[in-house]
């Protein structure tokens, strides 16, 4: 691929990226995403074929980053705490850069759960090593009797939630400020981690 094609295929999936945000994947239309790119329709059907085709490049293109920094946490030897900490805060700093992502995820669950599974796997995630380090530490008495597949899911779905129920948040909890509930995800940071970690206290 040229550089002329990298340039023009960046400013496609940057484009698509605020559009997908901004309507939904069932509300985005490839027109507008061509304006925004400032491209023809036909010219952005030459890159992407449709709009699904579209919207898992922008997935991708969004986790490219991510994942090999949290697979490289992953696998550092720092006391689980820790990495709770840190896994959380990175988790939620990602979402609040790609806010399309809790929505990819849900449509893709709910058409197509097997791609979305599969294109995470192909990041190269894999839990073993943060569940046999949990494992380990509660062997050493420093953390309780937990479960490493409950504690997985609830940092994950404790950090994701916010964004998802999002509109309901903002408009119920927040009364509409969206400043305070910005806030709040920047909260989320610390009394997330803080929330888990004395959860695996022991008693």
């Amino acid at each position: 691929m040229s550089e002329k094609d990298k340039g023009t295929e960046a400013r496609i999936l940057e484009a698509a990226k605020k559009v997908f945000v901004l309507k939904g994947m069932d509300g985005a239309r490839m027109q507008e995403i061509a304006d925004e790119a400032g491209i023809n329709k036909a010219l952005l059907h030459y890159y992407f074929r449709s709009k699904d085709k579209l919207f898992e490049a922008v997935f991708r293109d969004s986790m490219a980053g991510f994942f090999p920094n949290l697979l490289g946490l992953m696998m550092q030897k720092t006391p689980i705490r820790e990495k709770i900490r840190i896994f959380t805060s990175e988790y939620i700093q990602m979402i609040q850069q790609n806010p399309h992502i809790p929505m990819f995820v849900l449509h893709e669950l709910s058409l197509n759960p097997r791609r979305i599974a599969e294109m995470i796997k192909e990041t190269g995630i894999n839990p073993d090593f943060f569940i046999q380090q949990i494992m380990q530490e509660k062997k050493e008495g420093t953390l309780n009797d937990t479960d490493p597949r409950h504690l997985i899911v609830n940092m994950i779905g404790l950090c994701i939630f916010p964004f998802v129920a999002r509109p309901i948040l903002e408009s119920i909890v927040f009364g509409g400020d969206t400043q305070a509930f910005d806030r709040f995800i920047e909260e989320r940071k610390f009394t997330v981690p803080d929330f888990i970690n004395k959860a695996l206290e022991k008693k």
